[in-house]
């Protein structure tokens, strides 16, 4: 999962791994749609501190910061879009939790549709 901290804007796709090459590959193909941010913030998981992953930071021009240990306030929007979609995807889904990631498309729209009081709008209308 990606989220741009001023628009709220979240992208989301189920990823087979969670490993480095995968990770790396999720993000490349964001900045080839909406270009590169100034920084990406992540937890400090072996996905995101590695060589591969810094590499590709150096490659785009982005800035890797790491969210302090035992602070979860730093990864907090993205926590709280956990939380969003997950509610979602469970309203949707029913008892095949199986088939999540055939929703989750379904999911995203209906969560950057949805009006967000700090924006004033939708992250959609951004």
């Amino acid at each position: 999962m990606a989220v741009d901290y001023l628009s709220k804007w979240v992208e989301a796709k189920a990823l087979p791994t969670n490993d480095a090459r995968v990770v790396c590959k999720f993000l490349k193909s964001l900045f080839a749609r909406f270009g590169g941010p100034r920084a990406i913030i992540s937890d400090r998981g072996t996905n995101f501190c590695n060589d591969q992953f810094e590499k590709v930071m150096h490659k785009y021009g982005v800035n890797h910061r790491l969210s302090t240990a035992y602070h979860p306030q730093t990864s907090g929007q993205v926590e709280v879009i956990n939380r969003g979609l997950k509610r979602i995807l469970e309203s949707t889904i029913g008892q095949n939790h199986a088939s999540w990631s055939d929703k989750l498309d379904d999911a995203l729209w209906a969560f950057t549709t949805a009006y967000k009081t700090p924006i004033e709008c939708t992250p959609y209308k951004l």
